[in-house]
């Protein structure tokens, strides 16, 4: 057993102020991270006292936070993730993203757990990091470049081929309010506008080389559960699937189930054969990718050479291929493929993107939107070639596309349709319909970054991926009911923990396998009932983030396109009871049902009494 440094952290964090430039090493504080353990959980207590509800999410004192977690770089199963948290320039609350690929168990190589920076830097500049050393340099010459552009670039300026590089491209630099920060090629930290927090503080890249490694507490026991963990895996069909097909394995299914939405989440049901995942292993796929120790591979490299090319684009997944395609009744699938490169290259969110540009098709149809708002351009459904030119104008800002760039509930309100946009507190909802798994109306209504399907992602516990010793259990996917909304919060704070620690949501074992690795890595007394808990105080501590931010009770609502049942397909006449539901939650969660605020006794509870009197002045 270790003792004399922290299981599973190098212990410490780079501070950066990027308008002075100064650089300064400071000691990971051990009790937030026993608390909140790391990821985004982890970030939200550094940044709880620093967000100040007064700021633009642009202005150049907002801090930005990118953090690892524990399992991250380690021999766990896909644990090659990282974050990026801050207030959200799309939405106004609570912002995070976290990303695969490399990057993150890179960054803890190179001796950090995370870096925080505040500022903006009086030219463009990209952070360089290096086993335990760190400087700014300047990047005014990689202004414009796309993101593999910039990768590439610094990688060989640096004379470092293994560096690897997270950065924005063109749309961040443009300050598109949901730009993506961009690593290892197409690995996107999509959501939120991350990319614009970097924009607006002049910061091109953070690239990083590491030739460390990260500690463990009890380097035995972590073997035995890490092997667990990947027979697990292995034997899981789900993760089957996805090795085979990608993400888009399970369009025709999700299709089937209502799950899959179409024509903007109006249509019925659609034909996604021709854009779905076998399609794509059968016709432009050219290998699988993995990220860092993930036995899955779920990543998709894909040829178009034929119809835009370009012989190697990263492929797109199945958000991407619902958001460009059945949302837009797209069938086409080089289309989509190469809509999702240039989504990668300027660095943009596919669902934003997607179901912003579907708004707008929709709101053209019913003749809200007309030809002379939009430049000239016809909106039609099926017509994937404007939605290409549409996604570029976004990136650069170009005439229609400026207000595009701002999200679909800027742009509803524009044409003075508000309640057509179907967005939760500025989310754009992904591409899992709650009418289709009616825990996800709840998950989507209360989710701390707004409509996220990955933060407690029901439509898959209700298919069968269930956590039976935290009471996570599959149930009858159309149910209202005290125990589904019991269930949702369950797998929310199981979520939460995932995305502290950090793992991947499609690497399932079982929460003991799980919960033995966090104990090996990190020395904690850990038993299995202290897991949820983890998960509960960090995702109270954002709630009573979005609390400061001004969120309030009459926030955690759907959208009025959600709350309308559809004719036929797979939710055939189908809606969930949202106010009996809500109901339900906020009882179990102990929130105010005025206020929405967690109560003094659930914040005591939770050890959270140093935030009690923020919210209960």
């Amino acid at each position: 057993m270790m003792e004399d440094s922290l299981g599973g952290y190098t212990g410490k964090l780079l501070r950066v102020n990027l308008s002075s430039g100064h650089i300064e090493d400071e000691p990971l504080n051990p009790d937030w991270a026993r608390q909140f353990v790391g990821g985004s959980g982890l970030a939200a207590r550094y940044l709880y006292n620093l967000i100040d509800p007064q700021l633009d999410p642009l202005d150049p004192a907002t801090p930005l936070c990118f953090l690892t977690g524990p399992l991250v770089g380690t021999a766990a199963p896909s644990c090659g993730r990282y974050v990026v948290c801050a207030r959200s320039p799309l939405t106004g609350i609570w912002g995070e993203s976290n990303s695969g690929g490399y990057w993150g168990p890179e960054l803890k190589f190179a001796g950090y757990d995370g870096i925080l920076l505040t500022g903006r830097a009086p030219h463009p500049v990209y952070l360089w990091i290096k086993d335990g050393l760190a400087e700014l340099r300047d990047a005014s010459h990689l202004q414009g470049q796309d993101s593999y552009q910039t990768q590439e670039s610094i990688r060989q300026e640096l004379g470092e081929p293994k560096a690897r590089v997270a950065c924005i491209g063109p749309a961040g630099e443009n300050l598109v309010k949901y730009a993506a920060v961009m690593n290892d090629a197409g690995r996107a930290a999509g959501r939120t506008g991350m990319g614009a927090v970097m924009g607006s503080k002049n910061l091109k890249a953070i690239a990083v080389r590491g030739t460390g490694s990260v500690p463990l507490a009890d380097e035995e026991a972590f073997s035995h559960y890490v092997h667990q963990a990947r027979e697990a895996i292995k034997e899981d069909i789900a993760a089957e699937i996805l090795r085979l097909m990608g993400t888009a394995g399970s369009a025709e299914m999700l299709m089937m189930l209502g799950d899959m939405p179409s024509r903007y989440f109006t249509g019925d049901e659609m034909n996604v054969t021709p854009i779905g995942g076998a399609t794509m292993s059968e016709t432009i796929l050219v290998k699988n990718v993995a990220c860092y120790r993930c036995p899955i591979a779920c990543g998709r490299l894909t040829d178009i050479s034929g119809r835009y090319g370009l012989s190697r684009v990263d492929g797109p997944e199945y958000e991407t291929i619902a958001a460009y395609g059945s949302l837009l009744l797209v069938d086409d699938l080089p289309a989509i493929a190469y809509v999702n490169h240039l989504c990668n290259r300027y660095g943009l969110d596919t669902i934003t993107g997607g179901v912003t540009i579907a708004l707008a098709y929709y709101l053209y149809e019913q003749g809200i939107i007309t030809t002379q708002d939009t430049g000239g351009l016809e909106l039609r459904w099926g017509d994937a070639e404007t939605a290409i030119r549409l996604t570029e104008m976004i990136a650069w800002r170009e005439g229609f596309g400026d207000l595009l760039a701002e999200g679909s509930r800027a742009v509803a309100c524009h044409f003075g349709a508000e309640e057509l946009a179907v967005q939760v507190n500025g989310l754009e909802v992904p591409m899992h319909d709650p009418r289709a798994s009616f825990g996800m109306a709840v998950n989507y209504a209360t989710g701390p970054r707004g409509a996220c399907h990955n933060q407690g992602d029901m439509y898959l516990v209700d298919q069968g991926l269930q956590q039976e010793e935290l009471g996570i259990v599959m149930g009858d996917r159309f149910e209202s009911s005290a125990e589904k909304a019991q269930i949702t919060a369950r797998q929310q704070d199981w979520r939460t923990l995932y995305n502290a620690m950090i793992m991947c949501v499609f690497a399932n074992p079982p929460a003991s396998v799980t919960g033995g690795m966090l104990r090996a890595a990190t020395g904690w007394d850990l038993a299995l009932e202290d897991l949820l808990p983890l998960g509960e105080r960090a995702f109270n501590l954002k709630r009573a983030i979005n609390v400061r931010l001004g969120l309030t009770a009459a926030d955690d609502r759907l959208p009025k396109l959600l709350l309308q049942p559809l004719r036929g397909g797979g939710t055939e006449g189908r809606i969930p009871d949202i106010n009996l539901l809500m109901r339900e939650y906020y009882a179990w969660r102990g929130w105010d049902p005025v206020t929405g605020r967690p109560t003094r006794e659930r914040l005591v509870a939770l050890g959270l009494e140093d935030i009690t009197t923020d919210l209960w002045p």
